[in-house]
């Protein structure tokens, strides 16, 4: 029992491990629950759903946020409430980015959230990563947050300045190419499988191949790791905690790719939103440099601020475009019907030409 005890009250990261415990755990429920239970089967989730799930999310966020502020005190709980809000604003340009993914590789709607799904796992690894190497270099080198403070200010205004971004050219993407050229990839769908064996005419050995699915997650992985060069550093500028840098970015995370599916089809609304959000990156790089210069500004001010800068740019952006309809290119991916897994695929995308034309193993 004394073995135990220590183990659950040794610091880990400068807080108890069984803080990061209750917190892992918790993760992993949700996790459970939201696969296992809510969506065992692969079906279309409407914006309803998608709002009841996001709502869900949210509350074990906030709730989160009262037991950090019961057991670690107010400052930390006001910097998880902060960080919590400015990764879930950070993030939204990420849904954009997915919407735009799902379309180009044709994937039905309800498959989008079992991608979503997986991709979560990724982020919960490379967040790990980054944040531990960002506490690392913060923690010996005091420094680096000038770095970090100069980097929101500049990424902030060229945000501000920025006009409307043309849209990414997947098809020419170096880490598809790549993955193309170093992987069979079929050209069609196989249901809810990220890898499927096939038969190549002529053979009786059945080879592996990824599907569209697959490379659909890969990229989703690779908006995420961009879209976190700018989110890390944030956090990293309002708490150097890594327990409140860490659970604020995947609560954070968690409750936005549930609410995806109802975001999807509002983000052509958001159209000052971008604008709020420099002036929030903006914000929270002077406050690196007014904390050297003259004092640390005050946890609650940081939140009221942050809060009061995206509030009033969702609420401009809905008022402004009340009346305006959603952009063909964006419109989501609908549902079609698969074709019958007896007959054989299209072409794969071969890296050997020799290999063309498989037929599913019976």
């Amino acid at each position: 029992m004394t073995a135990l005890h220590t183990f659950l009250f040794t610091p880990f990261l400068g807080t108890s491990a069984w803080l990061w415990l209750v917190f892992i755990t918790i993760v992993i429920a949700l996790l459970v629950l939201d696969l296992g239970v809510l969506h065992r089967q692969d079906r279309e989730i409407e914006m309803r759903e998608s709002l009841l799930l996001y709502s869900g999310y949210f509350s074990v966020g906030v709730l989160f946020g009262v037991w950090v502020w019961y057991e670690l005190g107010a400052q930390p709980a006001l910097e998880f409430y902060t960080g919590f809000l400015v990764e879930q604003s950070l993030s939204m340009d990420n849904v954009f980015v997915m919407a735009m993914i799902f379309s180009f590789f044709a994937i039905p709607r309800r498959y989008q959230h079992r991608v979503l799904f997986w991709g979560i796992l990724g982020v919960v690894v490379l967040r790990a990563i980054m944040i531990g190497v960002g506490a690392a270099l913060v923690q010996h080198f005091a420094w680096v947050l000038y770095i970090f403070g100069a980097f929101l200010l500049f990424t902030g205004v060229k945000m501000a300045l920025s006009k409307d971004d043309a849209h990414p050219d997947l098809a020419n993407n170096p880490v598809l190419r790549f993955v193309r050229r170093h992987m069979r990839v079929t050209d069609q769908l196989h249901g809810r499988h990220f890898f499927v064996h096939l038969t190549p005419p002529g053979t009786d050995r059945a080879i592996r191949y990824a599907t569209p699915l697959f490379l659909a997650l890969v990229l989703i992985e690779l908006a995420d790791l961009v879209f976190a060069v700018d989110s890390v550093p944030a956090i990293f500028a309002i708490t150097q905690d890594p327990f409140i840098v860490y659970t604020s970015n995947i609560f954070a995370i968690l409750g936005l790719r549930s609410l995806y599916f109802a975001l999807a089809a509002l983000m052509h609304r958001f159209v000052y939103l971008k604008y709020a959000l420099a002036l929030v990156l903006i914000f929270i790089g002077c406050k690196i440099f007014w904390h050297g210069l003259v004092g640390k500004v005050p946890a609650g001010i940081s939140l009221g601020v942050t809060f009061g800068l995206l509030l009033g740019g969702v609420l401009l952006s809905l008022l402004r475009t009340r009346n305006q309809q959603q952009p063909a290119e964006q419109q989501p991916v609908q549902d079609e019907p698969l074709p019958a897994v007896d007959k054989p695929p299209t072409t794969p995308s071969d890296s050997n030409p020799e290999k063309k034309g498989p037929h599913l193993r019976v």
